[in-house]
């Protein structure tokens, strides 16, 4: 099954799909002060692929732009003749993972796309939107992202964020102008230096982590990561409940702590590697040509 959702409606039920002991859920919401949802997500679990995009604009053009760049990520990750282990493969152009550049690819796409569509359209002009995207594939995840939604991972317990925001407060808070706390209630902190559709190239950064079994991925948009602390968080990641009903948490705690914002919220649960993949590693580990 395969979810993809951007809110028009005031509220978006939460989904989530199981494969083996891999769990995928998502889920959107309007929260209590916007009119529009101009987030969109993509849950394909098919192809482990996860995208979260938070739109920004006048009148609907958020939604519009989130909804491109979630929309050609999905077309450039169509391919599915490739296997987790062609995926994990070095591109020698590039010299990273195959789906690491596809991943980087998708996105200078999103971004080309949504600029041509705003200059074809007067009401969408200077809309964009942040992203970030996850895709597991042979025991590792590529994570790509601009803007400030986030990823993190939940560990043996504990919780790390992956991403780095790019915007103007994090970039103050790096060169010790101004406290974490000072941060956390600056005025500024939803002031982005990168975001897709604003300039002509937008550079997605990179990252690849291998992964465990049991080790939870979560994206959000920074309607959840503004009004619900990294403690509360980990509290919800770590509860005896289901990734569906973490999701339902985290939305409900940030429309508790106000609902300023779209809240857009997605978590993989991580499984272990199918017997086919397994089978794939350990012939090119016998392989003298691997």
């Amino acid at each position: 099954m395969q979810m993809s959702s951007s809110k028009n409606a005031p509220v978006r039920p939460t989904n989530a799909s199981v494969i083996g002991a891999w769990i995928f859920a998502g889920g959107s919401d309007v929260g209590r002060t916007r009119a529009h949802n101009e987030d969109a997500i993509l849950v394909d679990e098919q192809r482990k692929l996860v995208v979260l995009a938070d739109g920004m604009g006048g009148y609907q053009a958020g939604e519009v732009a989130s909804q491109l760049a979630v929309d050609v990520v999905r077309e450039e990750s169509a391919d599915l003749t490739l296997s987790d282990v062609d995926l994990g493969r070095v591109d020698p152009d590039t010299g990273i993972a195959v789906a690491m550049r596809q991943l980087r690819s998708a996105i200078e796409k999103a971004n080309n796309r949504i600029c041509s569509v705003a200059r074809g359209r007067e009401e969408l002009n200077g809309m964009g939107t942040t992203i970030v995207a996850a895709r597991f594939y042979d025991g590792r995840v590529g994570i790509a992202h601009v803007g400030d939604s986030r990823c993190y991972r939940l560990r043996d317990a504990k919780l790390e964020q992956l991403t780095r925001d790019h915007s103007y407060v994090q970039d103050q808070l790096e060169k010790g102008v101004i406290t974490e706390e000072a941060a956390r209630n600056s005025p500024q902190k939803n002031l982005i230096t990168r975001a897709l559709g604003i300039d002509a190239i937008a550079e997605a950064d990179v990252q690849e982590f291998r992964t465990r079994p049991g080790d939870m991925y979560l994206l959000c948009s920074d309607g959840l990561s503004d009004l619900v602390t990294h403690e509360d968080i980990e509290a919800a990641l770590k509860a005896e409940l289901s990734p569906t009903d973490q999701t339902s948490r985290l939305i409900a705690a940030a429309n508790a702590n106000g609902g300023r914002d779209n809240i857009s919220v997605i978590i993989v649960k991580v499984g272990a590697a199918s017997s086919a993949d397994q089978w794939w590693k350990k012939f090119l580990k016998k392989s003298p040509d691997a």
